[in-house]
């Protein structure tokens, strides 16, 4: 027995811990719904202490409708005709609010006295998505417009009643069908270009086209279209609403019909005032009939639209009855109108609940058939929306204006013939010209590119600036001059960019600074990197003759006196073979000298040139290296400046040390050729290869020093190498 009970002691623990630490709500109830256990998810679920939870039952928890219904199921667990339920209900808070629980009743049987197992999950939020999408479902299936999403690829995804009305379509017909077999034969491009526009991101509104129905029948259709991005902001689809506008087409069409029968069939007509009627009731255009007391005798539906009241509410009512707080500007307006006089206002602006508003109205008299004026005719047009881009765009043009006057880089456009239509006041400065007219209208290329950087005429047509204009493409530059107003010129870093008006190039823009004392600052670095290298070269070239006509010859005269004393017969054996030891190592250092001094100063380079001296010095480092060096020369220009071939030698001379630390192989390649204008050098391992940037930050294989040297000559250095896949140093000068 005390065995059962240690066994059964950690189960009843495990269940307690289980019990507390679910994050499902669980009560434990009696047979008459009194809750016995409860665990701390379902307190916190509800907001009530363990305490308050066991004083109450459990319909205490709902509302009653949804008690009753809990209730009932709980009565047949009661009678054993069923032993668990399930349902979805509201509960109370303690602070009095509503929330959605999923509810799981199970009859507990194994107990003395069977219970009651309820576990509630809390769904509100799930309610209230679900709540959410139904609306938003029942918006788009209750719409009277055709609302449709598809793919960027145009295949439709989904379909409402307001689509299968206006295009007969039904839902299962049309999911999956390209949204092209909605569009005429003669409008075939017009479906591409509207996708490509929403894969951009941008959005289409209001756009006026023709659609063909399932019958072959066509609408026009006024389309709203827009992009449909994820969670990353990328266009993952479209959706589109559809909106007849046959009537209001008809509507047009009745308009000029209308104007054409007031030239043709004016007798058919009864009076003019019937006319009148038929007209303003027909336009598609915010247009009322007053008669001489200002009541409503006829309006257009665009009317009743713009000012949110149907036919009924507006028709015998006075306009001052409708509209209490009238101005008494615009009061002044009907009076003059009634009078006789026509009035128009392009843009007249009043404030709204909403903000300021802005219109376009035109007021004038009618007559009745005896001549007489009748009442007055409004028609009115809000431009509102207009003016609010106006202003967008004219605040933009400010910010424009004043970011092209503080900048310190001189700005100036041209058109397509070359002239300059603004320019800004760095433009002016930097140019040396005191007002805008001095510029303006003046072909820039006569003014401001007269020559090249060389000196030579620029011909307008290689102009690279006007190149932008005929083109379409930026251009970034460095090499070039431009002139000042007083004859003087000055180099320059320019940025050109054309000039579009939608998709038409129209002109370009010019940003450009003076960079004349980057330059001088460049050549005087130039100056002093020449002056490092020659200083370098002289100490070279001394200590290289110093090594070949000194040292190397006090070694040799040393090996020669060893030799003579290893010949001496009257020398203890073993002091001789000491001797010989020793004139060996000595020779060995006067050759290990002889190379180095070469390495320092090659005389071949002078008496034999370029092609012998990187010749001879290839095969001497692969003696001394123990490498395998294939060297091969051609098309040599003859004769080559002592400048470019010292600097190619040293290029060389870097560039084989580097390979033979570094690539781990023992065979390499050497390249030396001319072209018309060029000469190259190429040295080129299958080694382990380098990162170039790591290594130029490491200053360890000398990159800089080979870049340096081939500045000074104009010549130009490229690195291919990539980890384990080798390197090829590449120079190259150019002969002028």
């Amino acid at each position: 027995m005390a065995e059962a009970a240690q066994t059964r002691t950690p189960d009843i623990e495990l269940f307690h811990d289980v019990f507390n630490a679910s994050p499902i709500g669980i009560a434990v109830e009696n047979l008459e719904g009194q809750p016995l256990f409860v665990n701390p998810s379902f307190c916190s679920f509800l907001g009530f202490s363990e305490e308050e939870l066991r004083n109450k039952h459990c319909v205490d928890f709902s509302p009653r409708e949804d008690a009753e219904k809990d209730w009932a199921l709980f009565q047949q667990l009661r009678a054993g005709a069923i032993d668990h339920y399930q349902l979805e209900k509201r509960y109370f808070r303690q602070d009095g609010s509503l929330v959605w629980g999923s509810l799981s009743i199970s009859l507990l049987k194994s107990s003395p006295s069977p219970l009651v197992l309820a576990m509630v999950e809390d769904i509100t939020d799930k309610k209230k998505a679900e709540e959410a999408r139904y609306r938003h479902a029942a918006v788009i299936e209750s719409s009277d417009d055709a609302i449709a999403s598809g793919t960027l690829d145009g295949i439709i995804v989904s379909w409402n009643t307001g689509a299968q009305k206006l295009y007969g379509y039904t839902e299962a017909e049309a999911v999956g069908k390209p949204i092209s077999m909605l569009v005429p034969p003669e409008l075939p491009d017009e479906e591409i270009k509207i996708l490509e526009t929403l894969k951009s991101g941008d959005r289409i509104e209001h756009f006026e086209t023709v659609r063909v129905t399932k019958t072959g029948k066509r609408i026009n259709v006024s389309l709203t279209i827009s992009p449909i991005k994820d969670s990353t902001g990328r266009t993952v689809g479209i959706s589109g609403i559809a909106r007849d506008i046959t009537e209001r087409k008809l509507a047009e069409q009745i308009l000029c019909e209308t104007n054409r029968a007031l030239e043709t069939q004016t007798a058919v007509l009864r009076s003019q005032e019937e006319l009148l009627k038929i007209f303003v009731k027909n336009v598609p255009a915010a247009v009322a009939m007053f008669d001489r007391d200002m009541r409503y005798l006829q309006v257009s539906n665009r009317w009743c639209t713009d000012y949110l009241r149907g036919r009924t509410q507006i028709l015998g009512h006075s306009h001052y009855e409708i509209f209490p707080d009238m101005p008494e500007r615009w009061k002044e307006v009907h009076r003059r109108g009634l009078q006789g006089e026509t009035q128009r206002a392009d843009e007249d602006r009043w404030d709204g609940q909403d903000g300021p508003h802005w219109a376009r109205w035109e007021v004038r008299p009618w007559k009745t058939p005896e001549g007489t004026v009748g009442g007055i005719l409004i028609l009115a047009e809000d431009i509102t929306r207009r003016k609010q881009m106006e202003e967008a765009l004219r605040e933009s043009e400010d910010k424009l204006r004043l970011l092209l006057d503080s900048t310190a880089e001189g700005i100036f456009g041209i058109d397509l013939e070359h002239r300059c239509t603004f320019c800004n006041p760095a433009c002016l400065r930097t140019l040396g010209y005191e007002r805008m007219d001095e510029v303006l209208g003046k072909n820039t290329h006569d003014l401001i590119h007269r020559t090249r950087a060389d000196g030579t005429v620029l011909p307008a047509k290689e102009c690279r600036v006007h190149r932008v204009a005929r083109t379409g493409e930026g251009v970034h530059a460095e090499d070039e001059v431009f002139w000042r107003a007083n004859g003087t010129c000055f180099p320059v870093e320019y940025w050109s960019y054309p000039q579009r008006r939608g998709e038409k190039v129209v002109g370009a823009v010019v940003a450009f600074i003076d960079i004349t004392e980057r330059k001088l600052a460049e050549a005087a670095l130039a100056n002093v990197s020449r002056k490092l290298i020659e200083a370098q070269e002289q100490e070279r070239t001394r200590i290289g003759r110093e090594l070949h006509d000194d040292i190397g010859q006090r070694l040799a005269l040393l090996a020669v006196q060893l030799q003579q004393l290893h010949e001496d017969t009257l020398i203890l054996p073993e002091v001789r073979s000491r001797m010989g030891e020793f004139q060996k190592q000595t020779v060995e250092i006067a050759v290990d000298i002889q190379s180095l001094s070469h390495e320092l100063h090659s005389a071949k380079l002078q008496y034999l040139g370029i092609a012998g001296a990187v010749r001879g010095f290839c095969r001497e480092f692969a003696e001394q290296q123990k490498l395998e060096i294939d060297f091969n020369a051609h098309d040599l220009p003859s004769p080559l400046s002592p400048d470019i071939s010292l600097c190619l030698f040293r290029v060389l001379q870097e560039a084989l040390h580097n390979s033979a630390k570094h690539s781990r192989v023992r065979h390499l390649e050497v390249r030396l050729w001319g072209t018309s204008d060029e000469i190259h050098l190429r040295v080129k391992d299958s080694g382990v290869g380098f990162d170039r940037e790591a290594a130029k930050e490491s200053r360890g294989l000398g990159l800089t020093s080979m870049e340096e040297r081939l500045k000074l000559v104009n010549g130009t250095l490229s690195i291919d190498s990539q980890p384990k896949r080798g390197t090829t140093i590449h120079a190259r000068v150019p002969l002028t």
